[in-house]
């Protein structure tokens, strides 16, 4: 079981900055107030599976090729917030766009966290294990249609309620599927950038010459 219990305020604001957003007294209190409301709302869960390579079904583009290079295994994941997160963004689209804005960002830095922390579990869980970092479906040339078949691999709509659309969009939205590459030795760490971001196109970082900071 995952537990939020605060969010990296300082990632909130590099996603928020990206939409032009400055910090200033009252967007700390925002911020505050949204914070509170997410760890309030979240229901973070998350599944993995072990799998053995090669694996046919999942090792589909060059790029994940590349990333599992030297790997004997890899853990699928899934992870989610919950339901109740796009509820409350929703309501406040309605009702107050800054507050939605707000919400949105601080809800990606939390998944991101709840994948960060599942990241440790797994470490724990195989301690003789060296990891990759995680790759998801639609980044550089590995098919987001994979999403499907990693929610069904995991069980994931009957264990945790997490499912895609027919546009392969997840639902709940602030949800991430993944895999990491798994080796009895170390292996080359490959450094996460934009060539592999299936955001790369939209992403408003870009735009303004900066980057995420992964």
């Amino acid at each position: 079981m995952i537990t939020l219990n605060s969010l990296n305020r300082r990632e909130a604001l590099r996603y928020l900055g990206g939409a032009k957003v400055r910090q200033n007294e009252t967007m700390d209190k925002l911020m505050d107030e949204c914070e509170a409301q997410l760890l309030s709302a979240a229901r973070p869960k998350f599944l993995y599976k072990i799998i053995d390579l090669p694996c046919a079904e999942l090792t589909v583009g060059e790029d994940i090729v590349r990333h599992l290079e030297g790997c004997q295994r890899a853990a699928l994941l899934c992870a989610t917030l919950g339901a109740e997160i796009d509820r409350l963004i929703r309501v406040a689209q309605i009702s107050d766009m800054a507050r939605a804005v707000v919400l949105d960002a601080m809800a990606s830095v939390a998944i991101e966290q709840v994948c960060q922390r599942a990241d440790d579990l797994l470490a724990e869980a195989f301690p003789d294990q060296y990891f990759t970092f995680r790759f998801s479906p639609g980044y550089g040339d590995y098919p987001i249609e994979l999403q499907k078949t990693f929610l069904t691999l995991l069980d994931a709509p009957r264990k945790i309620g997490l499912s895609a659309t027919d546009s392969y969009l997840l639902i709940p939205s602030k949800s991430v599927t993944a895999i990491a590459g798994m080796s009895d030795s170390p292996v080359a760490r490959q450094r996460r950038g934009c060539a592999v971001c299936n955001l790369r196109k939209t992403c408003q970082y870009r735009k303004n010459g900066e980057h995420c900071g992964f």
